[in-house]
């Protein structure tokens, strides 16, 4: 991709800024007098020509203006936005909205915290809950190759999952493939129950240690699972945004992708690796109901370990410059409230 000259940067700038203020296209007569640039609508169109060509805007079909790509949001935010720290006074202001009394409600106001300044989908990851200690196993044959997984945890919660088999199990052996599994290992979490599992798999009948194996990965997953938490207030905010209220069926998989909450804490999740915020915009987050969103987060901190992250979820057509502050600050204060001091 060819470097952008300062003409062609400066149009596709306001081009996009213009965008994000109006939401319709921009035609090449608007943008010459937007611009500051003394060119010619002819000119214009010759720039933003090659920006098309570039894949940096496009052109709806009714209409002779472009609006922005992915690739155009990418650009402008890595490369033309200019973020201004948000004011002192306004910062105190929000740091009295997050009391550091108890952690559940210190993330729940964060999450609307970030809604209410947005008027988006506002999130908070919380901490993940040491892993669940398991109390009791039972397996319930369905079918002849469908089995029942129930894992009672210590502190009572009941998880199921369906395991499928390549033979038929009786019940006596599903009884005894429980029974070992409680007499051996109840009291531990399942990453321990594994480790010890490998070493004692040779002395387990082949074909039991098949079910017992596919147990444990099944009831990992599902303890893993709860022990990953995140707080959405404001998803109703979407409903109120012309550009993903226009496509209803596109709105209804973003809400079950709220519902299902894996595939999007796996996105949230990669900012607890990162420094600082990271910015997906439309498919870049690898999943398919966000390609008409971006999604702004920032990590958290509690005693010097990152915990969790902060994020905000809306259109492509965001004010970024100022979506990107509300979400470091977010994340900074929740640090603050959850560090020792509270400073």
């Amino acid at each position: 991709m060819p470097p952008l000259d300062s003409r062609s940067r400066v149009l596709l700038k306001t081009l996009i800024e213009r965008y994000i203020t109006d939401g319709q296209p921009i035609g090449s007569r608007a943008l010459s007098r937007s611009s500051g640039l003394e060119l010619s609508p002819a000119t214009v169109r010759n720039v933003m020509s090659d920006l098309e060509e570039m894949g940096y805007i496009s052109s709806p079909h009714t209409s002779a203006g472009r609006i922005p790509t992915a690739r155009g949001y990418r650009f402008f935010v890595d490369t033309l936005l200019t973020v201004l720290p948000m004011e002192s006074g306004r910062v105190q202001e929000l740091k009295g909205q997050l009391q550091p009394d108890q952690p559940q409600r210190l993330m729940n106001s964060a999450s609307h915290l970030l809604s209410n300044l947005t008027r988006f989908a506002g999130v908070v990851v919380a901490p993940r809950r040491e892993s669940a200690r398991i109390r009791q196993i039972e397996f319930i044959g369905l079918s002849e190759t469908r089995i029942l997984l129930i894992i009672v945890t210590e502190s009572g919660d009941v998880q199921n999952r369906i395991l499928f088999t390549r033979r038929t199990y009786s019940s006596s052996e599903l009884i005894a493939a429980a029974s070992y599994l409680n007499e051996h290992y109840a009291g531990l979490a399942f990453d321990e129950i594994r480790a010890h599992l490998q070493a004692e798999l040779h002395r387990i009948r082949s074909d039991m240690s098949e079910l017992m194996a596919g147990a444990i990965e099944a009831g990992s997953e599902a303890v893993e699972e709860t022990s990953l938490n995140y707080i959405i207030s404001g998803e109703t905010n979407l409903l109120d945004i012309e550009d993903l209220s226009s496509n209803m069926s596109r709105l209804r998989e973003l809400f079950r992708l709220f519902e299902q909450r894996t595939g999007l804490m796996q996105l949230l999740d990669l900012s607890r690796r990162a420094q600082g915020v990271q910015i997906f915009i439309g498919n870049e987050s690898g999943l398919s109901q966000l390609d008409a969103c971006s999604v702004v987060t920032a990590p958290y901190e509690a005693d010097g370990q990152i915990v969790g992250s902060v994020g905000v979820i809306g259109p492509t057509r965001m004010a970024y410059d100022r979506v990107i502050p509300i979400v470091d600050i977010t994340a900074r204060l929740l640090s603050n409230a959850l560090s020792p001091s509270g400073a």
